[in-house]
């Protein structure tokens, strides 16, 4: 019975390998074992508006300095039609310099008058994406090789859509991850677990809109908390369970999110931690 479940696992794990989580070009750590991921959100663009240009700007100058292995939006990338111009004149920044990248979908980005998949369509025609071949599942994995042992997959990158408003009248705000979403996670920890000989492959996750735990962590006078919170996180009203998901699974160190202009920390939770990027929108949506 256990060689047969170990055999189903492992027949699992290369069929999402092979068709769940393709990416076009490999991440690895470098020989002194470090890798570096840079986190632009709430871009906030408008195509054609002087008020845009600082978010440029900023955006270049990070990439100057820091030199990223790969490079995440955390969603709100545009802010005002036309989306594809816009959305194309942001990536730019990122393909001009041949870095890898992907992008997750705010609540916006599909306001300026292209859906989600008309986008994510638009943005497979950049250079450097790292996206999968289709929009049919906005949530994906990318894999980072070990510097060692280049078939190792020594971390994941958890990267998902978290929607845009509740589906529900009577349910004000925003959207929440799914049951699907959060059993598609579950799949792909298990799977990577059982490739790693049972051990939890090291994790960090990317979306939008922050976790309901951002809220309770920040009201612990106990949890650790670094850096600025000037407002409440606009977390959904409805919590369906994606951090017990990630405590179960013991892979997810860390949670990175945007949504929340004015916040700019990272606090400590349950030893995940839950930070928020860097609103890197220039002047055209609310920031002090």
């Amino acid at each position: 019975m256990i060689r047969t479940l170990n055999f189903c696992l492992t027949l699992l794990a290369l069929f999402l390998t092979t068709f769940c989580m393709a990416q076009k070009s490999e991440l690895k750590f470098n020989k002194d074992g470090k890798f570096k991921i840079v986190q632009f959100t709430d871009v906030h663009f408008k195509y054609g508006n002087p008020a845009s240009d600082v978010a440029l700007e900023r955006i270049n100058q990070v990439l100057d300095a820091e030199q990223p292995d790969v490079v995440i939006f955390t969603g709100d990338v545009i802010y005002s039609a036309p989306a594809d111009s816009g959305m194309l004149k942001v990536l730019e920044q990122v393909s001009k310099r041949k870095l890898p990248f992907v992008v997750t979908f705010g609540n916006h980005d599909d306001e300026q008058g292209l859906t989600r998949t008309q986008l994510y369509d638009i943005i497979r025609t950049v250079p450097g994406n790292l996206m999968p071949g289709t929009a049919l599942s906005p949530d994906y994995v990318l894999t980072v090789k070990s510097s060692s042992d280049p078939k190792k997959d020594a971390a994941l990158l958890y990267c998902m859509d978290s929607h845009s408003y509740s589906p529900l009248k009577d349910v004000k705000g925003y959207n929440w991850l799914t049951f699907d979403q959060i059993n598609w996670y579950r799949q792909q920890s298990a799977a990577y677990k059982a490739q790693n000989g049972g051990q939890p492959v090291p994790a960090l996750a990317f979306f939008h809109i922050p976790l309901p735990e951002y809220h309770e962590a920040v009201r612990d006078e106990n949890a650790a908390l670094r850096g600025t919170r000037m407002e409440e996180a606009c977390s959904p009203r409805i919590n369906t369970g994606m951090f017990a998901a990630m405590k179960e699974a013991g892979d997810v160190m860390g949670v990175f999110v945007g949504h929340d202009h004015d916040n700019d920390y990272a606090v400590m939770w349950k030893n995940i931690l839950l930070a928020y990027g860097r609103y890197t929108g220039g002047n055209t949506v609310y920031n002090h």
